[in-house]
């Protein structure tokens, strides 16, 4: 009978750890899964800032030309691009494939130049090294005859600009025999020279040379202002930046004037837009990002005009106002606020759906492996025909993409219809593709229009790389006036002038001229003077 009942004992006690070995398995289930869930969890969010790296590391460190230069299984590859792991869900490739693109590589042969062909611009000096005097003395007392001077090396020296005090006098006379004569006193004095700014030291070469270490150099004001110190001139950077914002209200503005009216009156302009701080502006808060507008012509007008136009916003409405009075043709990214414009013809630029595809190429993308090197392909063969048409006038080229470009065009939209379903970066190209196609395709009946918009952002380039180093403007003042300098610059830049010397000589020649009546199209950059006296050699 005991037996019987440590049996049952026993049977009960195997049961009840049968039991909990059943409620621990299956805790260790659910907790396995939540393990997968979350390592699953990670692996996105590892592969997502994988993503982010690599375009930062591109954006950083890849070549910043749209052209191609190295081919990958017949798919063109940009240098510096490093091949991307593959996507969670792999590309499916469609039976619809363009051929390999093939890229030849001529040769190119380097001839080293001389040291005079290099420095032909440089001022020479010479410097001729002689032996004392007391060793000039030969046999028996003779000097010693000169028979000429060898060559010894070449060097390039350079001396730092100085700063001078420099005073201003003007001498007065008297006439004596008008005096004895009639008893009256007759003084004569010398003319004084307009001050570039009243009551103000500052000086055309002291402005010019502020100006240009700014809005060429990228230096921000603090760094001149220690600069200036170390040379002996206690200059502050609240005065510097007060000078700045007089010669432009005083004579600059005027200039700038005249080139938004001009560019207006342009068949074709490129617009942009990047970000800008200003600190002090009324009723927003210091972080709040407002913007600098810039617009461009086409790189084939006659006249090269570039415009800044700083506003507070983003808003479609600024480019609406600064174009008022445009009717041609407008290239632009994809941003919606273009459309509030009326009376315009919109384009869109083949390069900013290039950079799409390419963000969204996997590792290893080919285009017999990857619907975005596909993609990538298409844009690089459009490219390649516009090189081909660069040189045609406005109707052959239009005549030439009506006749090569268009049917490459029909083959991409109708790829671009038999892709499935798609995500991420990928649906971004097709998406922008497909929203923007009516703009993308304006090229193909104006032949005088790019494809791209790259010029307007080759103009707004150092403009960024200047908000690098001065990071923000303090006053909106402060902003309006950069606009205005960096759409002289620009513009001087385009039409082939010495920047420094042209904005040196405007702000010699404008506060006199300003005293009397004078038409300003003088001193604008194409004019005929101008490009005599400053076109870059």
């Amino acid at each position: 009978m005991a037996n019987k009942r440590e049996l049952e004992t026993f049977v009960l006690q195997q049961q009840q750890m049968q039991s909990m070995l059943q409620d621990m398995y299956t805790a260790l289930e659910r907790t396995n899964v939540s393990l997968q869930e979350l390592i699953a969890q990670k692996d996105a969010e590892i592969a997502r800032l994988n993503e982010i790296i690599r375009n930062l590391k591109r954006s950083l460190f890849g070549q910043k030309s749209e052209k191609t230069a190295y081919v990958l299984d017949g798919q063109p590859m940009l240098p510096f691009e490093t091949p991307e792991s593959k996507q969670s869900e792999p590309e499916k490739v469609q039976t619809l494939q363009p051929a390999p693109v093939q890229v030849p590589i001529q040769a190119h042969h380097r001839t080293k130049r001389t040291l005079e062909e290099r420095f032909k611009d440089l001022p020479v000096i010479e410097e001729v090294l002689d032996i004392p005097d007391d060793c000039k003395i030969g046999y028996d007392g003779c000097p010693l005859e000169p028979i000429g001077k060898e060559f010894v090396r070449s060097e390039i020296i350079r001396i730092s600009a100085k700063c001078y005090h420099k005073k201003i006098y003007r001498k007065t006379y008297i006439d004596r025999a008008w005096e004895a004569q009639t008893g009256e006193t007759r003084i004569r004095k010398s003319v004084i020279p307009v001050p570039l700014i009243e009551k103000s030291y500052a000086s055309a070469s002291l402005v010019t040379g502020i100006l240009i270490q700014k809005y060429v150099d990228g230096m921000p004001l603090y760094r001149m202002e220690q600069m200036y110190k170390r040379e002996g001139l206690p200059l502050t950077r609240a005065t510097m930046a007060n000078w700045v914002i007089a010669v432009v209200e005083l004579y600059l503005q005027a200039l700038y004037i005249c080139l938004c009216n001009e560019l207006t009156r342009t068949t074709v302009i490129h617009a942009d837009e990047t970000p800008l701080q200003v600190l002090k502006e009324q009723g927003r808060p210091a972080t709040t990002q407002s913007r600098m507008w810039v617009y461009a012509t086409s790189k084939r007008a006659e006249k090269q005009i570039r415009c800044f136009d700083y506003q507070e916003t983003r808003s479609g409405d600024c480019a609406v106002q600064f174009l008022e009075n445009f009717q041609g043709i407008l290239i632009s990214d994809g941003y919606s606020g273009y459309n509030k414009l009326k009376n315009v013809t919109r384009a869109g630029c083949w390069a900013h759906l290039r950079r799409k595809w390419r963000e969204a190429m996997p590792k290893g993308a080919t285009i017999h492996n990857s619907l975005s090197a596909i993609g990538f392909d298409y844009c690089n063969k459009l490219f390649k025909l516009e090189e081909s048409f660069e040189k045609l006038d406005d109707e052959e080229r239009r005549h030439k993409r009506q006749t090569l470009a268009k049917p490459l065009l029909d083959e991409y939209w109708k790829w671009l219809e038999n892709i499935g379903s798609i995500s991420g970066k990928l649906k971004d190209a097709v998406t922008y593709s497909k929203t923007q196609r009516k703009y993308l395709e304006t090229f193909l009946e104006h032949g005088e229009i790019e494809i791209s918009n790259n010029q307007v952002e080759n103009a707004i380039r150092p403009f960024v790389i200047g908000r690098k180093g001065w990071l923000f403007s303090d006053t909106p003042r402060g902003a309006q006036a950069s606009a205005v300098v960096y759409s002289i610059m620009e513009t001087a830049k385009a039409n082939g002038l010495n920047v420094n010397d042209y904005i040196l000589y405007l702000l010699t020649e404008l506060p006199g001229r300003f005293q009397t009546k004078f038409e300003i199209d003088e001193f604008l950059p194409w004019a005929e003077a101008i490009q005599k006296q400053f076109k870059l050699k």
